[in-house]
């Protein structure tokens, strides 16, 4: 239905497209996600040329809709857009705001147009309200009739722009549930969304945007339970990344606790998880790897996700094969696994660091209390 072929947006500072490709195909609902300003919104505005791309090519029905003289209304009838500003008219009532385009550029008579709107308004819930203003509804309400003005125009795609944004939290459900509505009837669809638990509910495909472009891409089932790259594994789990590089035996322990506590507070770790969180560390590094001869540099991750206030710490370092769970220091070792409520080696020949321990962080009720 729609080919994006090696699609770019660029602006003076910025790039937020590089090289995008990808199909959309006829009955497909794609749930674009992905952090703030990796160009999510800028690629559904670039496909109906809200947002003039900057090269690359846009396929829509077998028309390169980006060439010189294409008449971009013919593609906008048949692709709507959702905006998360509503955009409805404030002077026209809603079954006004329905019936304009189909009747301007469907060439629609006053009463289909009529009898058209009022049956879409009835589907999204909203046919009591057909003679009142803009101002006069709430938000859920201005978004319902914008997305039944869009299906007055029966297109052939939908394209939604972040739809519960603007919205109050308590009015997001009746919106969802209209799209919910939208993509169990075979709607092709392509949705921006923060809203994650919609992304996995309605979508057929996933897109992860980051780095520029599409940065993975699977069914919602890889993306939300078995992401492959790291970036989306971050995104999808909420997590927060401590990073330290321990060089030397003589590098700046303070200093280290000092930013490993500034991160902790930032992302408000429990006291009880921010004590193992260090004494897992401390013993780890200070009383097990140091002393031992050849394993520095120590790369240390800590990796605490808001999704499941969880916390897991890496750590990877050189020498021969070692597994700390052989440490001749039992005391230090007994400390970590009392903290750790699942500790895993790897080794990894091919890799700088061969060694990699990853030890989780068990989790206490009645300690955080």
């Amino acid at each position: 239905m729609i080919e994006i072929r090696n699609l770019t947006k660029k602006y003076s500072s910025v790039t937020p497209l590089k090289d995008v490709s990808f199909t959309l195909n006829n009955g497909d609902v794609i749930a674009v996600i992905g952090p703030s300003g990796t160009g999510k919104s800028t690629l559904i505005r670039c496909m109906n040329l809200l947002e003039k791309p900057t090269s690359g090519q846009i396929i829509f029905d077998g028309e390169d809709i980006t060439k010189k003289g294409y008449d971009i209304k013919k593609a906008r009838q048949k692709m709507g857009m959702v905006f998360q500003s509503f955009n409805l008219f404030g002077h026209l009532t809603v079954i006004e705001n329905l019936m304009l385009a189909p009747m301007d550029l469907l060439k629609k008579s006053r009463q289909e147009a009529y009898d058209n709107g009022m049956e879409l308004l009835k589907r999204v819930g909203m046919e009591d309200k057909a003679l009142s203003y803009p101002d006069e509804l709430s938000g859920g309400q201005k978004q319902r009739a914008a997305i039944a003005r869009t299906l007055a125009m029966d297109p052939e795609v939908i394209l939604l722009d972040e739809p519960t944004s603007a919205l109050d939290p308590t009015m997001v459900s009746e919106v969802q549930a209209v799209i919910r509505d939208l993509s169990r009837g075979g709607t092709t669809m392509m949705i921006v969304t923060h809203e994650m638990n919609l992304a996995k509910s309605i979508s057929n495909r996933v897109f992860y945007m980051d780095e520029g472009g599409i940065y993975e891409e699977g069914t919602p089932e890889e993306i939300f339970d078995s992401p492959k790259k790291e970036l989306t594994r971050r995104f999808i789990r909420k997590l927060k990344i401590f990073e330290a590089v321990i060089d030397t035996k003589r590098y700046d322990f303070i200093r280290l606790n000092t930013e490993l506590d500034a991160y902790l507070l930032k992302n408000d770790v429990s006291s009880a998880d921010k004590y193992r969180i260090r004494l897992v560390i401390e013993e780890l590094v200070q009383q097990i790897l140091l002393p031992e001869g050849g394993r520095l540099p120590v790369n240390l991750t800590v990796e605490y996700s808001e999704q499941d206030d969880r916390c897991c710490i890496t750590a990877s370092y050189g020498g021969d094969k070692f597994d700390i769970r052989h440490s001749d220091n039992t005391l230090s070792l007994t400390m970590i696994e009392n903290s750790a409520e699942e500790i895993e080696y790897f080794y990894d020949e091919h890799a700088e660091q061969v060694n990699i321990i990853k030890i989780k962080i068990r989790k206490n009720v009645w300690m955080d209390k």
